[in-house]
C-alpha cells in the first residue's frame, strides 16, 4: 500500500504552511517559502522539525508561519442540482 494513504488513515492530513522570512543578504526583504507535507494537526510535528532545521542552518530569519491543512480521506460529498439539463 501506499505510505501517504496509510498516513492519511492514520489522521495526517496535507499540511501547507508560507514562511515568510528576511532574505539574509537583503535584511529589509521578505521572502515567500511554501512547504507541504502531510502532517498532524494540531502539534504539527513535521513542520516544527522543519522550521527548527530552518533556525538552526538557515540564515534566512523567520517572519511569520501561516498554516493550512485538509482532510483528503472523508465522507463523500452530495449537492443537489438546481435544474435539469439534456444532451442532444
Amino acid at each position: 500500500m501506499d505510505r501517504s494513504f496509510i498516513a492519511q488513515l492514520n489522521d495526517y492530513r496535507v499540511t501547507t504552511a508560507e514562511i515568510l522570512y528576511w532574505m539574509p543578504d537583503h535584511k529589509h526583504v521578505l521572502q515567500s517559502f511554501v512547504w507541504q507535507n502531510l502532517d498532524l494537526a494540531p502539534r504539527f510535528p513535521r513542520l516544527t522539525k522543519f522550521l527548527d532545521f530552518w533556525q538552526r542552518n538557515l540564515d534566512g530569519k523567520v517572519h511569520r508561519v501561516r498554516v493550512a491543512n485538509a482532510q483528503l480521506i472523508k465522507p463523500a460529498e452530495f449537492g443537489f442540482a438546481s435544474g435539469l439539463y439534456h444532451l442532444n
